[in-house]
């Protein structure tokens, strides 16, 4: 891995992931966005790791997509390339992904941080999707999910504008979900990494499914899906190990299985 950095162990059951283009601030670049895909694929196959933190540095979670490599392509060219496509590998992640972001999380990297089920910010993050102001629009996901997080007329305003936002912000418009002094947001990640760690692997994962599948389809469909995933869980043995220790009071000891 050249461009990302992997700790399988950082704490139990967790696993860290650090974008690590300093020089580029984070610039999502083809072979960094395969390294993430790869990644992931492989914590997601370790029965070890239930939660993955995906961050990048203090300046910078990513400062957008590369630009030098698309500025002189041709539609045929992207579509070739078909870049997205790595983009929808990692959105299969079954595992719990927190985005720990401070710094700049512009264009492809405010959509790579979208794409993670929560997002801790720091005081000094910046949100934003400022594509327009290059001549494009977002292509990653940004006008969909920008849009399903903040409602259509602030996510029109942003998209439009290409203005930034602060974690302050974002938080108000429910984009984020905690936002902390910057030496803290990898710690606040890690202690929400932790909680949902010491519950249900298997628990958790159907419950990801059920919430994420909520923005794809009708209530009826979801509520199908739902039902589906709770009943399933009653086929594991963290179902009998959380409700016998809930009656016996005491602290219950999650094996996954």
């Amino acid at each position: 891995m050249e461009y990302i950095k992997v700790n399988k162990q950082y704490a139990t059951h967790i696993a860290l992931i650090e974008l690590n283009r300093p020089k580029e601030l984070n610039a999502l670049n083809l072979q960094l966005m395969g390294e993430l895909r790869d990644a992931l694929k492989e914590l997601d196959d370790d029965d070890n790791v239930r939660v993955i933190i995906l961050t990048g540095n203090e300046k910078a979670f990513a400062a957008g997509a590369d630009i030098k490599q698309m500025a002189d392509k041709t539609a045929i060219d992207m579509l070739k390339i078909d870049q997205f496509s790595t983009w929808d590998q990692i959105r299969k992640t079954k595992k719990p992904l927190i985005a720990a972001v401070s710094g700049f999380a512009l264009g492809g990297g405010c959509e790579l941080a979208m794409t993670c089920d929560m997002i801790i910010a720091s005081e000094s993050a910046k949100f934003g999707q400022p594509e327009i102001k290059i001549g494009v629009m977002p292509g990653a996901g940004g006008t969909q999910r920008l849009t399903k997080a903040i409602g259509k007329a602030k996510a029109m305003e942003l998209v439009l504008t290409g203005r930034f936002i602060s974690g302050e912000e974002a938080m108000g418009y429910g984009l984020v979900n905690k936002v902390v002094p910057t030496e803290m947001y990898l710690y606040e990640a890690v202690q929400m990494a932790k909680e949902i760690a010491s519950m249900s692997p298997i628990a958790a994962q159907l419950a990801k499914e059920a919430i994420n599948r909520s923005f794809e389809t009708h209530l009826d469909e979801g509520l199908t899906l739902e039902r589906k995933n709770f009943y399933l869980a009653f086929a594991t043995e963290d179902q009998k190990e959380g409700m016998k220790a809930f009656i016996e009071k005491r602290k219950p000891e999650y094996k996954g299985k």
